[in-house]
């Protein structure tokens, strides 16, 4: 019973995207878990949560430079504002890609958006 086989893989004959979200959960767990939470609905008012939520499926692009680059200033996330910081991870194009997979598969999320490292490097 593999990790993907636990999740809402969109695509489960992809072996590429199982392998990259398998990835994906160890960064997750090394470098988001804190605040975020291992059920990704983060902390009211002080951490976003990634499971259901409207930002993530609405806005790929600016979820996966947050990723890579950070983020600040104010985003409204299922009707909630939320105005923190989050520092750069310093994460390769590699693991961006693996945890945003990751993140699109899990907690209920189905986020038909396979992202490749390529796709990280070009923003």
């Amino acid at each position: 019973n593999t990790i993907a086989q636990n999740h809402n893989t969109v695509n489960q004959d992809n072996p590429k995207l199982i392998a990259s979200i398998e990835r994906g959960q160890i960064v997750y767990n090394d470098m988001c878990i804190t605040c975020h939470l291992p059920n990704g609905k983060g902390v009211p008012r002080a951490f976003p949560p990634l499971a259901d939520s409207d930002f993530l499926r609405e806005n790929q692009t600016e979820s996966i430079k947050a990723v890579k680059y950070g983020m600040s200033g104010e985003i409204v996330v299922n009707g909630i504002t939320y105005n923190s910081t989050m520092a750069p991870l310093g994460l390769s194009d590699n693991e961006v890609a693996d945890v945003i997979n990751y993140i699109n598969n899990s907690w209920g999320n189905t986020i038909n958006n396979f992202v490749t490292p390529e796709k990280v490097s070009e923003l």
